[in-house]
């Protein structure tokens, strides 16, 4: 096997697709370093333990979450339709209960025809240690008609650049993710220590918070798998992973940020929505209510 290999581990049934990153030598056996095709997940194995496969041949766990992603996104792009309907459907039945003249009925229809409204969405900064991991965000951010920047930093070096990121690109949205997980063997799940990266998660949370400290202003959600969730609320997150200390989907935090971007500046999410609609759920993610970033315009320019 290879750098860049496609392979699954047999002793755990083939559950999650992995990519081969690098091989070391380690007491005499090659040991084979892992990285999740779709969970922000890290792992080693001997080569006795993985079976090769093609890039289409998921395991079962990446199966369940291809699934649920694509399920997802289509709701995210349906509810945005329905939405721009239900306004007119309520204005309709307002107009109904009041009786007005079929004449103003026509007017109003005329009105909302000419499309007249836009909207923005918020602004989103998205930093990642991890490469592959970011470019497949920024796609999907581009599915969903949002607005993103990308930096790949890894997650040591995050607290010491994300402001002069966020002063240089003016975000409303900073989305700060990459690697995490318990060390093997702790059981103090609220010491930093005890995790291989969380430690740069709050560092950071807190220096964006000691710069803008409006939660509704810069909104941030910062952790990976596994993150000292609790830590990184306590440090300013609106937020966070992992409150189950479970491996969270590559996808969750652009989904976080999805809801807070196409949420009205008037409405403030409950956070109950926020997880519904991403891949993991409570398990993986969580977080406090947050003033949405989405600001309606009028009218709209003839000339776009």
């Amino acid at each position: 096997m290879k750098i860049g290999d496609i392979v699954v581990r047999k002793s755990y049934g083939g559950d999650i697709t992995f990519k081969i990153i690098d091989i070391m030598f380690v007491n005499n056996a090659d040991v084979y370093l892992l990285k999740g095709i779709n969970l922000r997940i890290e792992a080693d194995s001997l080569s006795e333990d993985l079976q090769l496969v093609s890039e289409d041949n998921v395991g079962e766990i990446d199966k369940v979450f291809n699934k649920k992603v694509n399920a997802t996104i289509k709701k995210i792009l349906m509810s945005r339709i329905k939405g721009a309907r239900g306004s007119a459907i309520d204005i309709n039945g307002k107009i109904k209960d009041l009786q007005l003249k079929q004449e103003k009925y026509k007017e109003y229809k005329e009105y909302k025809n000419k499309e007249m409204v836009f909207g923005r969405p918020g602004k989103i900064l998205h930093v990642d240690g991890d490469a592959e991991y970011l470019e497949v965000c920024l796609k999907t951010y581009k599915q969903l008609s949002l607005n993103a920047v990308g930096r790949v930093i890894s997650e040591k070096d995050q607290p010491n650049e994300i402001v002069n990121l966020v002063k240089e690109i003016k975000p409303d949205i900073v989305v700060i993710t990459g690697h995490d997980g318990m060390i093997k063997g702790v059981t103090d799940y609220i010491n930093l220590n005890s995790y291989r990266n969380s430690k740069y998660f709050v560092e950071s949370v807190i220096a964006l918070r000691s710069y803008n400290s409006n939660y509704d202003d810069l909104v941030i959600f910062a952790g990976a798998c596994q993150s000292c969730y609790e830590s990184i609320l306590d440090a300013g997150a609106n937020f966070a992973s992992s409150p189950n200390r479970v491996l969270i989907h590559c996808l969750d935090p652009v989904l976080v940020a999805e809801k807070i971007a196409y949420t009205n500046i008037e409405n403030v999410v409950a956070i109950e929505d926020v997880i519904q609609n991403t891949i993991t759920g409570l398990k993986g993610i969580g977080g406090l209510q947050t003033r949405g970033k989405y600001r309606e315009g009028f009218p709209k320019s003839q000339y776009i």
